[in-house]
């Protein structure tokens, strides 16, 4: 990898590292407020996982000449992280039946809204940096 590629993925790994350590030392606040912190920890990391699989796919449609390859990267993405991560959800939901934490669910969807704002202002930056972007 090169320099400019982990610069970009820093913050997505910093606020992995930052939220993992949060609800590991939180766990009797999160307990008493109703969330799950397994649930949590597992979202968090699945949540990281699929955006640096999206950042990377992205990513290398920025190296292709043709314009409409950065869109269908962007698309497809998009599309990954959606299906994944709902597909992980419906798994979590059948496999925990009536014990849903539904505060946790709730919380990683807002994971997710500050993942994707993290990675689209990663690949904005580097998209900057492209001489004929």
């Amino acid at each position: 990898m090169n320099k400019s590629l982990l610069q970009a993925i820093r913050p997505l790994l910093l606020v992995f590292i930052f939220l993992t350590a949060f609800f590991i030392s939180a766990k009797s606040w999160l307990a008493g407020k109703g969330v799950d912190q397994e649930v949590l920890i597992a979202g968090n990391l699945l949540l990281l996982t699929v955006s640096l699989l999206a950042f990377i796919i992205t990513n290398r449609s920025l190296r292709s000449a043709n314009p409409q390859a950065f869109v269908r990267a962007m698309y497809g993405s998009f599309m990954i992280k959606f299906f994944l991560l709902a597909i992980a959800a419906f798994i979590y939901i059948m496999v925990a039946g009536k014990g849903v934490n539904k505060p946790a669910l709730i919380a990683c969807a807002g994971l997710y809204i500050i993942y994707t704002g993290i990675e689209t202002r990663a690949l904005m930056k580097l998209l900057k940096q492209k001489k004929n972007a």
